[in-house]
């Protein structure tokens, strides 16, 4: 019998974000759209652990179609922080005005995603629309989480200018390409003073563990779980790799080197 003493296994910080005053222990934010049904929806969404569900105003009832299925009966408030967006939105007075609509439906809540797209093709933000609407929306009391391209420079005007989280692109909105331009990423984190959350283009897992890995706050996504086979599955690997990917973020990964080097040290061999 062994009488050696089991260290007991290391026990991590509890690690949350916060983004306008309110904090999440969940980094993994999703999407409601692309189900096939609204059970489907609820599902996936407890599989994943998101405390933050984006919805889109413009295609979904949030009580704007009395009488017809409404979201927020399987995603209630009083569980999710609902993050209504502005997806479909191609100038600055429909995206401003999809914000007040939804402030209107949720009884006075100012947390939105914006997003002003320029190119139907694309999905690409119009960031000049997207800088001119967050101003708007900011004055006017909103707390804007915003999604842009993955330009430097435009995330931190974005942030100067009071966005309480920037939301660069990792790829197209729905390509599942993931991230495309890991430097810019980090560059954005690097310099950011707010919450930095990769907003589209994530496929798989791996995608999302690389984007914590670089130090973001967090990741949004809708495609990769509802288009995948498995979307309830999908969910729960994603939400694993968010945590994977902050931990191995949090412990430092080791430097890279161009030639081998022997995990086991060569001093101190017996022969």
């Amino acid at each position: 019998m062994n009488s050696q003493a089991v260290s007991p296994e290391p026990r991590l910080t509890p690690d949350s974000f916060t983004v306008a005053g309110r904090t999440f222990t969940s980094r993994l934010l999703v999407g409601t759209g692309k189900y096939k049904d609204m059970d489907e929806t609820r599902r996936a969404i407890e599989a994943s652990g998101a405390e933050i569900v984006t919805i889109a105003v413009r295609r979904t009832n949030m009580g704007q179609e009395p009488g017809q299925p409404n979201i927020l009966d399987v995603l209630p408030p009083d569980r999710y922080t609902i993050l209504p967006n502005t997806a479909g939105c191609y100038d600055v007075k429909t995206a401003v005005r999809t914000c007040r609509l939804a402030r209107e439906l949720l009884d006075g809540h100012n947390l939105v995603k914006l997003e002003v797209l320029g190119d139907e093709k694309t999905l690409f933000p119009d960031v000049i629309a997207t800088l001119q609407a967050a101003e708007e929306l900011v004055a006017d009391g909103f707390d804007v989480m915003v999604y842009t391209n993955d330009d430097p420079v435009m995330a931190k005007r974005l942030e100067e200018v009071g966005c309480c989280a920037v939301m660069p692109l990792a790829a197209p909105i729905g390509s599942g390409l993931g991230i495309r331009n890991r430097l810019n990423i980090l560059t954005i984190v690097e310099n950011a003073k707010v919450p930095i959350l990769v907003d589209a283009g994530v496929g798989t897992a791996s995608d999302a563990a690389v984007a914590m890995e670089l130090g973001c706050d967090g990741v949004l996504m809708n495609t990769a779980i509802a288009a995948a086979r498995d979307p309830v599955l999908m969910a729960s690997a994603m939400r694993k790799a968010i945590e994977a990917g902050r931990e191995a973020f949090l412990a430092g990964r080791m430097a890279p080197k161009r030639f081998a080097s022997a995990s086991s040290p060569l001093e101190g061999l017996f022969f």
